[in-house]
Parts: structure tokens; C-alpha cells; sequence
């Protein structure tokens, strides 16, 4: 996953309080901010020494890079202290939301709320507020293996929320 910093034009050089976010998948993202991403990585890891190097390794020009280069990050490069609520649509049966809940924390990630509802023709909608911690592990590997849980039909996460 990748987070984009949702931008408000000149409201966002006056009051930064006006950013957002929109957390979005990773195939929904557009080819130019992946390779955003990876000249960030190359800036960073210092296989490549200047923009213009890491910019042709990748493919885009610098006016693009510099377009977005302070918006677009890796989601779980920086995520400590934000919390994920995600939404499942679960089946009803026994041990699927205990099943949801070890791989949360196995993942050292601490769970805050938890709201199931009642289930209407065996789904039940499931509501989960996770805090992902400095010694959180990947979150991405976390979301995955929720959603590939046995049971789990669907799942979104509907809000992030950073803590500054």
C-alpha cells in the first residue's frame, strides 16, 4: 500500500492542518507514483547519487519526480502511531474473528476496538481499530493475510488516522 497526501492547493501552503490522506492499494496506484517511490529509494539507499541519475534509471522526468516526490510515500515506511480501522464482511462461523485477531497480533499491532455485528444470513460485518506500533511488523503482509483468512469475504480499510 501506498498513502498519498491529498492536496488542497494554496490552502495547503497556508494551513497545513488541511492535509489528508487516501490510503489506497498498490495495484490502484498510478505506474508514475510507483516510480516516484523507487527514485526515493534510490535517492535513499544511494545506488543512485542525484535525481537526474535516478529519474532516468526509472523512467519519468524530474518535473514529474519533483511534482510528487514530497506526497507519495511507502504506507509502512512511516506508519507508527497511525491506526487502521478496517471493515470485514465475515462468515458466521466459529474461530474466524479469533483467526482475524491472532494474525493482528502476531503482527505486534495493538487492537483498540472491536464491533461485530449481528449476522444477517450468515455474514457478519465486522469493524476493527488497529494501532500500529514502532515494533508493528509489516502491515501490508497483515492486511493480506486478514483478507486471505478462510471466511473473510471481504475487507477494506476505511480510515487511517495519524497521530502527531
Amino acid at each position: 500500500m501506498i498513502k498519498l497526501k491529498k492536496r488542497s492547493g494554496i490552502d495547503k501552503m497556508v494551513n497545513s492542518k488541511n492535509d489528508g490522506y487516501y490510503l489506497i492499494r498498490k495495484r490502484a496506484v498510478p505506474e508514475v507514483l510507483k516510480k516516484v517511490v523507487e527514485v526515493n529509494k534510490l535517492l535513499a539507499s544511494g545506488t543512485a547519487k542525484t535525481v537526474n541519475e535516478a529519474v532516468s534509471k526509472v523512467g519519468i522526468s524530474r518535473s514529474t519526480y519533483y511534482k510528487y516526490s514530497d506526497d507519495v510515500e511507502v504506507f509502512h515506511d512511516s506508519s507508527a502511531g497511525t491506526t487502521l480501522t478496517v471493515l470485514c464482511e465475515i462468515n458466521d462461523e466459529p474461530g474466524i474473528l479469533a483467526n482475524m485477531l491472532a494474525i493482528i497480533s502476531e503482527s505486534k499491532a495493538n487492537i483498540l476496538t472491536i464491533h461485530q455485528s449481528i449476522p444477517l444470513n450468515g455474514v457478519a460485518s465486522v469493524s476493527i481499530s488497529i494501532q500500529i506500533l514502532e515494533k508493528t511488523e509489516n502491515i501490508n503482509n497483515m492486511l493480506d493475510r486478514i483478507e486471505g483468512t478462510n471466511g473473510v469475504l471481504k475487507m477494506k480499510v476505511t480510515e487511517c488516522e495519524r497521530k502527531n
